[in-house]
């Protein structure tokens, strides 16, 4: 797709601007985890929304559903599969389904791994357009970030910086593919992965993210758990 990537519409869109300079907080568990399912995630949001976020990240049509219904703030939504290469929301019918559970914003892997289906990021980003919802593409690298940036992204995230390449992913955040996306881009950078303390978000959001998403550091009790009992058994 080719063409002159379209302005940033945070100057304009509510759902963007309400999450400026913000804190995002994903709600997700995975399936045999004690917390999975629409019940624990939606408290989880609760609790999120009461510590301050400006937004939730939710997994799965039935907790976007569940999520929408039980905060007021922006609601980004997402379809992981078991598919291999592209896996988060990889089809325009997965990003439709999430539109319709009720996201105001959808979260789609748009690196460029092979999809399900043989189709292309774009096209998932027609069909939320489609839908008036935004889409945010979830990246692994400056390349990606633009391409998704020519293909009508609405903003774009580090989501998957270290988890594409099949090593092991860093132990840190990627901050400076925070910085070299912000610097190149015309629409707004989301910081997200890996993001496991107060400074290391300060950190993203100073070096020009629009806003922070953190997961694991506020809903994952097994994560938390363990830096503690790691803490005092070493």
């Amino acid at each position: 797709m080719t063409g002159t990537p379209r302005p940033a519409p945070a100057s304009s869109d509510s759902r963007l601007l309400g999450l400026r300079g913000g804190l995002v907080v994903s709600c997700q568990a995975r399936a045999g985890l004690p917390l999975h399912g629409p019940h624990h995630m939606t408290a989880m949001a609760r609790a999120a929304v009461d510590g301050g976020a400006v937004g939730i990240r939710a997994e799965g049509t039935d907790d976007v559903r569940a999520i929408r219904t039980a905060v007021e703030l922006p609601v980004i939504g997402l379809w992981k599969t078991d598919d291999p290469g592209v896996f988060i929301t990889p089809t325009p019918a997965h990003a439709i389904a999430v539109a319709e559970a009720g996201a105001d914003i959808v979260a789609a892997d748009a690196t460029a791994r092979p999809r399900p289906d043989g189709g292309d990021f774009a096209g998932t980003v027609a069909a939320v357009h489609r839908l008036g919802r935004l889409v945010m593409a979830d990246v692994a690298t400056v390349e990606e970030g633009l391409a998704a940036q020519e293909a009508g992204a609405d903003m774009v995230s580090t989501t998957l910086s270290g988890y594409t390449d099949g090593g092991t992913p860093p132990l840190d955040p990627d901050i400076g593919l925070v910085a070299r996306l912000a610097g190149r881009l015309t629409v707004p950078v989301f910081a997200e992965g890996r993001i496991h303390s107060p400074a290391q978000a300060r950190a993203a959001l100073d070096a020009g993210a629009w806003a922070v998403v953190v997961g694991t550091a506020i809903t994952a009790p097994q994560w938390i758990t363990a830096q503690f009992a790691g803490a005092l058994s070493a």
